[in-house]
């Protein structure tokens, strides 16, 4: 993820990687590994926490930057927030964690473990979602308490995006396709026809079609799933007769030119 300062943060299974550039090339002194635990703070005193360090803790699923500028990151133990108007540069980056200081009310007990998906929406709410079928469905948090949603009893969701209509979408690689309008949840496989157990990646582009990855667990000829393409009124399948680098689509993102990226697996790249 890229913040708001041109830093370029990259989570991974041993900690965060911050790209700080300072030429036009990048060099080796720009990239900056931290560990969670090691420089965690109390969000009220400023000081660190004691902390007794355990395998895990600094396994990365996810990063966002909120409107304030605050930096969410998920990882296998919890939610972090690093606040980048803290930072100094004898102490770096200095996280707390979200329960320390924010204090929600969390009446369900949520845990927020391995949130691999995070969104802030227009209203300023934060929805988080973990991947795994042990998460704990889909979490609203409106900077007050926290509130879980679990539509047909759906605990795992891929993706969240929000549309340019304010609707929600919520991707579950097991029960496919979910709409959140404000008050109910709707389930969409059946409006688009699409499959609803192989989904894993979406996103909506400038023009307003949506975009959808799927899942393959075939790896050698390029697989069985391939990217849908759906435009308000007929879907569409693309795969690696069309172009495409595999049919496992893991990630995508369209560019300030309108151009789409779609990650795929074994480093597969297209456009």
């Amino acid at each position: 993820m890229e913040d708001k300062n041109s830093n370029i943060w990259f989570g991974t299974r041993r900690g965060l990687i911050r790209y700080k550039p300072s030429k036009d090339k990048a060099e080796g002194k720009d990239f900056t590994l931290f560990l969670i635990p090691q420089n965690t703070i109390s969000g009220s005193t400023r000081t660190r926490l004691p902390y007794t360090f355990q395998s895990g803790d600094n396994f990365v699923w996810s990063i966002m930057q909120d409107k304030s500028g605050k930096i969410w990151f998920g990882t296998s133990k919890g939610i972090y927030i690093h606040d980048p108007s803290a930072d100094n540069d004898k102490d770096g980056p200095l996280f707390r964690r979200f329960f320390d200081s924010n204090s929600p009310i969390n009446n369900k007990n949520l845990q927020l473990i391995d949130i691999s998906v995070m969104l802030q929406d227009k209203n300023g709410n934060i929805w988080l979602a973990s991947a795994w079928r042990k998460g704990e469905g889909i979490v609203r948090y409106d900077g007050k308490s926290l509130v879980n949603f679990t539509p047909d009893s759906t605990y795992s969701f891929r993706s969240i995006i929000e549309r340019k209509n304010g609707d929600l979408l919520f991707l579950s690689p097991f029960n496919g396709l979910y709409s959140y309008s404000g008050k109910i949840f709707s389930n969409l496989n059946v409006k688009i026809g699409i499959k609803s157990d192989t989904l894993i990646s979406m996103i909506e582009d400038k023009k307003g079609n949506l975009w959808f990855g799927h899942i393959s667990d075939n790896i050698k000829n390029g697989g069985d799933g391939g990217l849908w393409h759906f435009d308000g009124k007929s879907l569409k399948l693309f795969t690696t007769k069309d172009g495409l680098s595999h049919n496992h689509v893991m990630c995508m993102v369209e560019d300030k030119e309108g151009n789409i990226w779609f990650g795929t697996r074994n480093t597969g790249l297209s456009l």
